[in-house]
């Protein structure tokens, strides 16, 4: 895979100003230097597991995740009535991917929300009576981990060769006062006003999965899920220049 790509403009000159504040008149930036409107680099890599299916690595700055999908293989439970797969999503946290030591584990909220968005993009009649673990592991949390780990997610079902309507991509935005920040980073997410994170089919243009919490105005959920379809086509590009690469070299 190629080096780091980044899904937004250039990075900006980092510059020493206040932390984070919620007053408009405030000269800050954020804690990594990027503009509100600015992801972070993206960086993929397939074949990350070899015991398994298929596979991917992401690096978002500081957040670092691995996907690894099994199957399709017999389900362990009965279906000898169903005419299309099963899948089953689990989403984990190594004990040192926090700054609190010792409390990995696994996320069941997070486990669930990886299986919705991914549901829709999956054609599971294409292995019936079957099953497909998707597993991903958090290796360091960095802020927007969910997002990553769809997206990732996404990228080792098709180095399975899993069969997808499409990708699938995830981007978040945080409203910070007035402000709405995408891609936010650990710090940013304690300081939130409100969560805004759209999963969505990219070529399809159709939105798996759309999670809001804290008060929205209109006008600014409006703004927020432009920003994250933005960013989510952007995405998608990187990821399938990652498969790109990794079949080029598999057939060299």
């Amino acid at each position: 895979m190629a080096g780091t790509t980044t899904y937004s403009p250039s990075s900006t000159t980092h510059k020493k100003k206040p932390p984070i504040s919620k007053i408009d008149d405030v000269d800050w930036v954020r804690p990594d230097g990027r503009g509100f409107q600015q992801c972070r680099l993206a960086f993929f890599r397939t074949g990350a597991v070899t015991s398994a299916a298929g596979s991917a690595y992401a690096e978002f700055g500081n957040t670092k995740v691995i996907v690894s999908v099994f199957g399709p293989r017999e389900s362990k439970k009965a279906m000898m009535y169903s005419d299309i797969g099963r899948l089953n999503c689990n989403v984990s946290y190594t004990t040192f991917a926090t700054p609190v030591r010792g409390q990995g584990s696994d996320n069941k909220e997070f486990s669930s929300m990886l299986h919705k968005a991914l549901e829709g993009a999956i054609i599971l009649e294409t292995f019936p009576k079957t099953t497909v673990d998707v597993f991903a592991l958090v290796l360091e949390s960095g802020g927007s981990d969910l997002p990553v780990v769809i997206s990732c997610a996404s990228v080792a079902l098709a180095d399975a060769g899993i069969m997808m309507y499409d990708l699938v991509t995830s981007v978040s935005v945080f409203c910070l006062g007035k402000n709405l920040i995408i891609d936010p980073v650990l710090e940013e997410e304690s300081s939130q006003d409100g969560s805004l994170m759209i999963t969505c089919m990219p070529t399809r243009y159709e939105v798996t999965q759309l999670t809001i919490t804290g008060e929205w105005s209109t006008p600014k959920v409006n703004e927020g899920m432009q920003l994250c379809l933005d960013a989510c086509s952007k995405l998608a590009k990187i990821m399938r220049s990652c498969l790109k690469e990794a079949a080029s070299a598999s057939n060299e």
